[in-house]
């Protein structure tokens, strides 16, 4: 596989980015949505990403794009300001040649220079992968909530792991 760029999103990356996430929607617990995302709500979600605080990036490979990441607000409150989420999905042809660990750091650095103090990332318990991927990756595992997503008839645990990026006060 030839080398895929990272770049910021654009409105004309959206059915792309929707489709993939899309996919996953009815085979997957790596997201616990039960029906798939419209676009008018995907095009909601991306007007709420501002490039320089809560990027959406993509891995385009030869005019194709493969997998996409994003820094979200962790909670609407004021005080969690300091605080992002960290959301990655990968196209189901694409999976094991090393796009999460790309993208993760790249939105580990953009939450660095945007001046967070401390990155979250969640998984549901059987995405070993993931969770695999974030510990390699210094995070680690700070809750488990039991029993908190029902999906495909089964009653599925969220872990939620933690990366402190050590940022000042903002």
């Amino acid at each position: 596989m030839t080398s895929p760029q990272l770049r910021l999103a654009e409105e004309d990356d959206l059915p792309a980015i929707n489709d993939i996430y899309n996919y996953y929607v009815p085979r997957s617990t790596c997201t616990y949505q039960l029906e798939p995302e419209s676009m008018a709500d995907r095009e909601a979600w991306f007007r709420e990403h501002q490039p320089d605080r809560y990027p959406v990036i993509v891995a385009e490979l030869d005019g194709d794009i493969i997998g996409w990441g994003s820094l979200s607000k962790f909670r609407l409150r004021a005080a969690y300001a300091p605080t992002v989420e960290a959301s990655i999905y990968i196209h189901h042809d694409f999976h094991r040649r090393g796009l999460g660990r790309l993208l993760l750091t790249d939105l580990i650095e953009r939450a660095r220079r945007a001046g967070f103090h401390s990155l979250i990332g969640g998984a549901s318990a059987d995405q070993v992968a993931s969770i695999a991927l974030q510990e390699s990756m210094g995070f680690r595992r700070v809750a488990h909530l039991v029993e908190v997503g029902l999906k495909f008839g089964q009653r599925l645990d969220v872990i939620y792991l933690q990366l402190m990026l050590g940022a000042a006060p903002t």
